[in-house]
């Protein structure tokens, strides 16, 4: 038994070998994920786009990887190249390096402030981190009048050794209107909201521990993630739904072989009235309302046959009331599972809710980037055969052209497509939600859109970008009869459709600190009642919108 033991401790030595540590890069942070779709698509790096969030450590060594083709870099992708470089200092240098001019603790042992990026800091042989201030203003004016958006908090990443991660992200939003609630056609991320005068307010805390070797990751965390290839929203997993915890797992144990799992613990929002309860006084009675459990585990297989070429399959659950470790095995197809423990054909509606997904990604001609990608909630074949009837499919494909022929510019198309029923599912507790936000496509399903844009970059940190649109989405069909739902048309009509056209300018002024400016033209229209259901009132009818604000992180 001891030499076992001592063979057992020999191997995962043997993993964890190599200086890794983890802490992720929120999705929200634009600027630096095109930077590296852009560096891939000049084949300088490669990347597994599906899978979002990147790691810190994984962006500097693509940033490390890219400084061997400074000799084909425009200025400006070079001065990019520099700026980020400099944005993670702690990742990419074993002592304090920061800007003596501005750094008035340099005298100091190990602490450190710096401008750009823009934060305290603290490094030694064991320890470091990085602490910044959070805080964003928008405000947005339309014939409608004038509306503002605002958070603000505090954030902070750390390492210790050489294999543990943690971060951490604290703000309060505030909003003088709602432009988020659960039923709204749009693709800002959702809160769980407290009412007041003057608008409403919620609050987010995202972050965890991770721990990380040569070849792998997993980590304890509560954070947005993003899967599926896309330019304008994600359609299998869109990080819309505030924060949810989970597990995380990432492993790479092949050059051409990547493995991605998480297993959620979602909220469900319906009441579970056997274990709600009357608390308080009888004169101050108060009704404890507890939740049903809700789960949700989903894992991805990403396979580089060649450079240039990633392909993904995966599949997930979401499951609720009792949970179970057949749903915890990180590389199992759950449906069948699902069909040994729960009987679905036997006891009504007993199962649970089970999805498959692909993607794919090619980058091999360069400048080029064609990708699609495939969510299902339900296949099966006999329905192919029939005209009337269809399975439960979301599908978007594009691309993306840059740096072709001339430097400093990127135009992109895409088209999404989403049939009806696709994410909704009969039964409350297991819908394909958190905090009854939808987890996939923006724009839900018996819906379709057309996205274009064109974005030039004349120097580092600047973004012009003009893109135009068409949204469209059906009746609201509603997932109560699996017989009926798959012979419903799509989109038999238009119920709801956004026409948009819109300029934005942002500029990175240092690491995660932005100036934006936008001028959107926009018409929503179609049914009345689902018009107001869809929409924020702020935006119905005919609008032109100018808008700007900063933000300081995210």
């Amino acid at each position: 038994m001891k030499k076992y033991i001592i063979g057992l401790i020999l191997m995962f030595s043997a993993l964890i070998n190599i200086h890794s540590q983890v802490v992720y890069e929120h999705i929200s942070n634009e600027n630096i994920y095109d930077y590296l779709d852009e560096l891939a698509t000049e084949g300088w790096i490669e990347i597994n786009s599906v899978i979002k969030p990147y790691s810190r450590n994984f962006i500097a060594e693509k940033l490390e990887e890219a400084e061997g083709y400074r000799n084909e870099m425009s200025q400006r992708q070079s001065k990019e190249l520099d700026f980020y470089l400099t944005g993670f200092t702690l990742e990419l240098h074993d002592r304090l390096s920061l800007n003596p001019k501005v750094n008035f603790l340099k005298k100091t042992d190990g602490f450190g402030i710096d401008i750009n990026p823009l934060g305290g800091f603290y490094q030694d042989k064991l320890f470091s981190f990085q602490i910044q201030p959070v805080y964003g203003y928008n405000m947005f004016n339309n014939d409608n009048g004038t509306e503002s958006f605002s958070y603000g908090g505090l954030q902070g990443y750390g390492y210790i050794g050489e294999h543990v991660g943690v971060y951490a992200s604290l703000r309060d939003h505030h909003s003088t209107t709602i432009f988020n609630k659960t039923d709204y056609l749009t693709p800002m991320s959702g809160g769980n909201f407290k009412y007041r005068d003057g608008g409403v307010d919620w609050s987010e805390m995202r972050g965890g521990v991770t721990f990380s070797w040569n070849w792998g990751e997993i980590g304890v965390i509560k954070d947005h993630f993003e899967w599926g290839t896309n330019t304008h929203g994600a359609n299998i997993f869109s990080g819309k739904q505030p924060s949810f915890a989970q597990i995380a797992i990432k492993l790479k144990p092949a050059y051409w072989l990547e493995f991605n799992y998480v297993h959620g613990w979602l909220v469900s929002e319906v009441v579970d009235s056997a274990r709600s309860y009357w608390d308080g006084t009888s004169n101050d009675p108060r009704y404890r309302s507890v939740f049903r459990k809700k789960w949700m585990t989903a894992n991805m297989f990403t396979v580089r046959p060649i450079k240039g070429l990633n392909v993904s399959i995966g599949n997930s659950i979401v499951y609720s009331d009792v949970d179970h470790p057949a749903f915890w095995m990180p590389i199992f197809v759950y449906k069948p599972i699902d069909h040994t423990y729960n009987a679905t054909d036997s006891y009504g509606q007993a199962g649970q809710n089970s999805q498959l997904f692909a993607d794919v990604s090619v980058r091999l001609i360069r400048h080029l980037h064609l990708y699609g990608a495939l969510y299902s909630d339900e296949i099966k074949f006999d329905r192919m055969k029939t005209d009337s009837l269809h399975n439960f499919w979301s599908w978007k494909g594009g691309f993306q052209l840059s740096n072709f022929v001339v430097n400093n510019y990127e135009i992109g198309f895409e088209y999404s497509k989403t049939l009806p029923g696709t994410f909704q599912h009969p039964i409350s507790t297991t819908t394909f939600e958190s905090n009854n936000y939808n987890m996939g496509y923006y724009l839900r399903d018996n819906s379709d859109e057309i996205y274009f844009y064109c974005k030039f970059k004349p120097i580092r940190g600047l973004h012009i970008k003009g893109e135009a649109f068409i949204a469209r989405h059906g009746p609201d069909e509603k997932y109560e009869d699996g017989n009926v739902i798959v012979a419903v048309p799509f989109m038999e009509e238009v119920s709801w459709k956004n026409t948009t056209y819109a300029l934005n300018i942002k500029y990175e002024v240092v690491n995660n600190v932005y100036v934006w400016a936008n001028a959107t033209i926009s018409n929503i229209e179609g049914d009345e009642e689902l018009v107001k259901k869809w929409t924020p009132e702020f935006y119905i009818g005919n609008q032109t919108t100018l808008s700007g604000g900063f933000n300081i992180g995210f």
